[in-house]
């Protein structure tokens, strides 16, 4: 009797380490406290067993990604060299780094990458003038992505049956009042702004911001990223991010579409 070959999925499914799974999921539950956790606490917001979770996190511990008090875990700054193994291999994050330096330089405003992430966006590097940077830009910051316009041209992508059903199973909530939810509204909307090959969202992700973003494409038009701009809305009209913005933003893209791989 021959022997039947292994699918992928089998070998994907055989492959699959549990532990890792597990320890990595309890790293992410640190992001859910502004403080110290509880070993009953990270437990329960791991979906995990409490002695689990307990060998788990002494584990991280002798790695040195997780500190304890004996009664409080917490991550150690040792977490951060995973963040910067991926920004300095990121191809994106490279390239992209000193042409938004150019265009935050140039329109005295920051200027973001970001990349799609499950159903959410994440930005990966950014600019600014001189002033400070305005909270909540920073990198690694999270949004989801039906109610940004970095995450909308990047939804763009997909075409209208996949997007639809995308949308569809998306967790999506009103987190301003001009926030935009029903499906068949934001299907909409993506596609709208697939045609004209930029969004602006106008306080749809945070009460008094506006943002205007482009897709990056590489070198064979696939889009792996997108690049904003945004202001507060009492000193940027939604009319000069398309006049003054958009222009920027589309020669940047533009720019480095040959370097991306």
């Amino acid at each position: 009797m021959p022997k039947l070959k292994r699918s992928e999925t089998d070998d994907r499914a055989t492959d699959f380490v549990e532990a890792l799974d597990r320890g990595l999921r309890l790293l992410q539950c640190f992001g859910a406290n502004a403080g110290p956790m509880t070993l009953s606490d990270l437990a329960r917001a791991a979906e995990l067993p409490r002695a689990t979770a307990r060998r788990m996190l002494f584990t991280l511990e002798r790695g040195g990604f997780v500190s304890s008090d004996g009664k409080l875990f917490s991550l150690t700054p040792h977490v951060l060299t995973l963040a910067a193994s991926y920004l300095r291999s990121s191809q994106l994050a490279s390239v992209l780094q000193p042409v938004l330096d150019r265009v935050a330089t140039a329109a005295n405003e920051i200027s973001s990458l970001s990349v799609l992430d499950g159903d959410d966006v994440v930005f990966i590097a950014r600019s600014s003038p001189a002033r400070m940077f305005s909270g909540g830009l920073e990198i690694g910051y999270r949004l989801p992505a039906y109610c940004t316009s970095v995450g909308r041209v990047m939804l763009g992508q997909l075409d209208e049956a996949d997007l639809l059903a995308r949308l569809k199973k998306m967790k999506r909530e009103a987190l301003t009042p001009q926030t935009v939810t029903d499906p068949k509204a934001l299907l909409a909307s993506i596609t709208a702004d697939r045609a004209q090959g930029y969004s602006l969202v106008d306080r749809e992700a945070e009460p008094h911001f506006r943002s205007i973003s482009v897709p990056v494409r590489r070198y064979d038009d696939v889009i792996v990223a997108a690049i904003n701009m945004g202001a507060h809305i009492d000193r940027v009209p939604a009319q000069e991010l398309i006049d003054r913005f958009l222009p920027l933003l589309r020669e940047a893209a533009e720019s480095v579409r040959s370097q991306l791989l």
